[in-house]
């Protein structure tokens, strides 16, 4: 039995969304009892007690669109001219990375970008891989690092055309490896993996339809640059999504990432296919692609989610910026306040119970125990009314003090409990540095 108490709750749970000097119950993976507490701790004597010490507890943090491979990206000059635009930036850094990683390297990225993840908060993770350098056994080794570490993961392999049919099919493979592994699996599931439509044949597209096992969907970038919506529309004579929805890959399974360069015609598409939606705001501006019509989707009921595309594990970060990049991009200071949480706090939560059918992204009885505390005592009162203004401005991924994941203490006052945290960062290191020369 474990219990976190003496903090405020802000619990995303409609019916009772804050609790001044609140305590949680946890048994085993679930939230079994929330009240004060005082209450709590006479009630289930002997059991632990973390300590939120006035701050705020919460629920675990989500991230519904990462990048492990990216993580050997940081400081690394892979050489090449400078880039002028996206596809620029593919070729001359994400695919000659990903070309020159082994399954060992994989492993280190995914060992940095899981505990980094711990440290800001989160606890389940969709990710969508490529490792061109070495295919078969990846997304294994990723997922034995989740194991773990204790985090909940959502698995994909980047299938593409751009290293030819032979490296396609190796991808497809891998995808379907996992996914027949997971399937009955609670901590981790698989998807089918596809890069872009521009980098994606018609005949690719069909083999993978033929491959994926039932009851899977697919994780694709979707015109996140004009160049894939200039390909659909010169080789197909269509628009991406309506491309794609031709070739059966949208659903309710489906996450489409980024859907910046899309018409309203696909919008409804989107709809009446029920798929789901994640923005990436930083990354997209990064990347210098444009600013996705994430209000109108959210106005159109369409499920949408927030996730960082590798640029940073901090999703407070992911959250400040989306509400201002929105507010920048339609020139309107009252846009976004609403969108945005919705898109982390409501939506994330609503991906996850599709993918996992789990309750998560909630502080209720039954849910599951994914739980962090919030270094932030503020200076204005919190109430149940303003706390989305206090996250908003308030907080950063860096406070986050601990970290529990179904139940299992994963850091606990800024120390990583379930690894060495400083050996792996050694091997990091030195993995990353091995291939930067290889470069």
């Amino acid at each position: 039995m474990l219990l976190i108490g003496n903090g405020t709750l802000i619990t995303h749970d409609t019916s009772s969304p804050l609790l001044e000097n609140g305590c949680i119950a946890i048994q085993n993976d679930t939230i079994i009892d929330i009240g004060p507490t005082t209450v709590l701790k006479a009630k289930y004597l002997g059991a632990s007690f973390i300590d939120a010490k006035k701050g705020m507890i919460m629920p675990g943090l989500i991230n519904t669109h990462n990048h492990i491979y990216s993580a050997f990206a940081r400081g690394a000059n892979l050489g090449g001219p400078t880039p002028h635009n996206f596809l620029d930036i593919l070729e001359s850094l994400w695919w000659k990375l990903d070309r020159l990683l082994t399954v060992e390297d994989t492993r280190y990225s995914a060992y940095w970008t899981y505990l980094d993840g711990i440290k800001n908060g989160v606890t389940t993770v969709c990710d969508h891989h490529a490792s061109y350098g070495e295919i078969p056994g990846s997304l294994f080794a990723i997922s034995e690092v989740a194991e773990e570490l204790g985090l909940r993961t959502s698995l994909c392999y980047e299938v593409s055309d751009r290293d030819g049919t032979a490296k396609m099919r190796e991808a497809v493979e891998e995808n379907v490896a996992f996914m027949k592994a997971t399937k009955n699996k609670k901590t981790q599931k698989g998807m089918m993996g596809l890069h872009a439509s521009f980098t994606l044949s018609d005949a690719t597209l069909d083999y993978c339809a033929s491959q994926i096992p039932d009851g899977f969907g697919y994780h694709i970038h979707v015109a996140e640059g004009m160049d894939d919506v200039y390909d659909s529309l010169k080789k197909y004579s269509k628009r991406v999504l309506f491309r794609l929805h031709d070739h059966n890959i949208l659903g309710s399974h489906t996450i489409c990432g980024h859907c910046i360069h899309i018409t309203p015609s696909e919008m409804d598409l989107l709809k009446a296919t029920d798929t789901m939606v994640v923005h990436n705001p930083e990354s997209n501006m990064g990347n210098a692609v444009g600013c996705p019509p994430v209000l109108e989707l959210y106005h159109k009921d369409i499920l949408l989610g927030l996730g960082t595309d590798g640029y940073t594990n901090d999703l407070f970060e992911s959250l400040k910026v989306a509400n201002i990049l929105h507010k920048h991009h339609t020139c309107n200071p009252s846009v976004a306040w609403t969108e945005m949480p919705h898109m982390l706090f409501k939506g994330n939560p609503m991906i996850i119970n599709r993918l996992f059918n789990e309750q998560v992204g909630v502080l209720k009885v039954g849910a599951s125990a994914d739980v962090i505390v919030v270094d932030y005592v503020p200076q204005t009162p919190l109430t149940a009314t303003n706390y989305m203004s206090h996250i908003l401005f308030g907080l950063t991924g860096r406070q986050v003090t601990t970290t529990v994941a179904r139940g299992q203490i994963l850091m606990k006052d800024r120390e990583i409990l379930v690894a060495d945290e400083e050996a792996l960062m050694a091997k990091s290191r030195e993995k990353a540095a091995a291939l930067w020369a290889r470069a």
